[in-house]
């Protein structure tokens, strides 16, 4: 197969993905609306009683935002799932089209989920006060850094979706990615958690990402956070592409 009609198999393949979004609006509305009323509640509820040196809300957003990640990236991994466990893909098999662009098409919807909600999050949070004070280059900045992440736990939900197999194991995963931030620098400072709970919070993937943002957003230190966000990400990607390939030939070929 030519490259180009790789390309349009891809193409087809994300209009199929996105549509699928669209077409369960309990699950979109769900993933959209989930990560605003978090923050609601975090900042009216829980932030008066929050000591993070600032407003919470300019503390929160950015762990918000991954947590939003972490929703959608587990839709991702249903999804795979799915497709895995119903016989599209053995039907896909019987089509002249390129094996690849079914991932491809399920980690562009993931992206484009993801985007609508991040941006619907970042539009809230400035409703209830969030001020971020950053440049047109931080800002820059910030999108590729979230775009980085979206793309690499994409890659991982799409990944344990292949090697899950079924819709149920793949719901479990979504429930570690939704469960990672609160055990970071996501909604409190780590050194306000137990020395045992400490050392996993600061060294995780999410706290690097989460501490780069809000420096590139509110002015605080970043340190080699920005580097380490990276590591991580492209790490995750480096084993999730090469991984998922292997898994997606493995399954179809059965």
């Amino acid at each position: 197969m030519t490259v180009s009609t790789a390309v349009l198999d891809s193409r087809v393949m994300v209009t199929r993905s996105v549509r699928r979004s669209f077409r369960d609006p309990e699950a979109f509305f769900t993933a959209l609306m989930l990560p605003v009323i978090l923050m609601l509640m975090f900042v009216y509820v829980f932030g008066g009683a929050m000591n993070t040196g600032g407003d919470y809300v300019d503390y929160v957003v950015p762990g918000l935002l991954l947590l939003c990640a972490g929703f959608g990236a587990g839709t991702t991994a249903v999804s795979v799932a799915q497709d895995m466990s119903n016989g599209i893909v053995d039907r896909f098999r019987s089509m002249p089209i390129h094996g690849s662009s079914v991932m491809v098409g399920h980690i562009v919807a993931s992206i484009v989920r993801n985007l609508i909600a991040t941006a619907l999050v970042i539009g809230v949070a400035l409703l209830v006060g969030w001020r971020p004070d950053a440049s047109p280059v931080e800002w820059l900045a910030s999108i590729g850094v979230v775009l980085m992440f979206i793309l690499a736990i994409s890659w991982l939900a799409a990944t344990a979706g292949l090697f899950l197999g079924s819709p149920e194991a793949a719901n479990g995963f979504s429930m570690i990615l939704m469960f990672l931030p609160y055990v970071s620098t996501a909604f409190v400072p780590a050194d306000t958690m137990p020395s045992w709970m400490r050392g996993f919070a600061e060294h995780q993937p999410l706290t690097p990402v989460i501490e780069t943002l809000r420096g590139l957003w509110m002015g605080t230190p970043i340190g080699n956070q920005g580097w380490i966000a990276a590591a991580w990400c492209l790490g995750i990607l480096a084993v999730s592409i090469p991984l998922s390939a292997r898994l997606f030939s493995r399954r179809v070929s059965r």
